[in-house]
């Protein structure tokens, strides 16, 4: 079911045409914006982009997430036909779904019309669209939705939380990804835009608020914490060399190196352990009612 952007009616036929006010969304550069006036973004800076889309093929943490993101949907979600990616950023994740599950009908959505050039070139059969996720235009309509290091961009991350309720149909799910423990605050933080990172608890509390049954919590960046928590705890003085990308762009062998060892963290979480501790969280949940 589709909401229409402008009067908030409700409605089911192909095309985003509304019925009731004869109003559709506008097109911006080629994709259809829902919150055309937020096409650019406070809480991630466009230039951002650029830098992604060099370092997230190569990258252990983006590498060893998509692996853990590919294995949660298929434990978690085997069967479900559709799934939106709300900040899908690039498009790495979605295209990492894409080849684990061909078969199923791909969304993603992003509040940078910038943003959506990137995943274009990457998705070739994805539905793209910019849109503000305070406010989703669907009602019961995906069989999961996803966010994976979107919600610490956003102020309000339980208007989202709810939103995303609204628009997963019943015995739908919900993965999402959020950077965690406020120690590890640093500058990286205020470079990506963050204006959080969370407690588990906090998140869970948000998620349930939200309606949703939790069905799986775990931390992952769990065995590198104590190399992150150094590297960031050097990252809080003055500093006027300071690159805040210094933590993606390592060399081969250490790279090799954080990925395996994330690999056997993978393997403990797929055997049913969770991690109480880590650098990343990653929830799973449902929507039963």
């Amino acid at each position: 079911m589709k909401i229409c952007s402008a009067c908030g009616s409700a409605f089911s036929h192909v095309g985003w045409l509304c019925p009731h006010c004869g109003i559709q969304p506008e097109e911006r550069n080629g994709f259809t914006a829902f919150a055309p006036g937020l096409c650019s973004n406070a809480g991630f800076r466009d230039d951002h982009f650029n830098e992604l889309i060099e370092l997230e093929a190569r990258n252990f943490w983006f590498r060893a997430r998509n692996r853990l993101i590919v294995w949660a949907l298929l434990h978690y979600f085997p069967n479900k036909e559709n799934l939106l990616e709300v900040g899908c950023g690039t498009g790495f994740v979605l295209n990492g779904i894409a080849s684990a599950f061909p078969k199923m009908k791909l969304s993603g959505s992003e509040i940078s019309s910038v943003g959506l050039a990137y995943a274009a070139k990457r998705l070739q059969n994805a539905d793209l669209f910019q849109m503000d996720a305070r406010s989703i235009p669907f009602c019961n309509e995906f069989d999961v939705i996803a966010a994976f290091d979107v919600l610490e961009h956003i102020e309000e991350d339980e208007t989202v939380l709810a939103q995303m309720y609204q628009a997963i149909r019943i015995d739908g799910g919900l993965m999402i990804t959020v950077p965690q423990h406020k120690f590890l605050w640093s500058r990286v933080d205020e470079h990506a835009c963050h204006v959080r990172r969370y407690a588990a608890r906090d998140l869970v509390r948000k998620v349930k608020a939200a309606g949703f049954e939790i069905v799986r919590k775990t931390s992952f960046v769990s065995l590198l914490l104590p190399l992150m928590m150094a590297s960031r705890s050097l990252q809080r003085g003055e500093n006027p060399n300071y690159d805040p990308l210094a933590e993606l762009r390592i060399s081969d062998l250490p790279n090799n190196v954080f990925e395996r060892i994330m690999a056997i963290e993978r393997w403990a979480i797929r055997l049913g352990f969770s991690f109480p501790v880590g650098g990343s969280l990653l929830l799973i949940a449902k929507k039963i009612k």
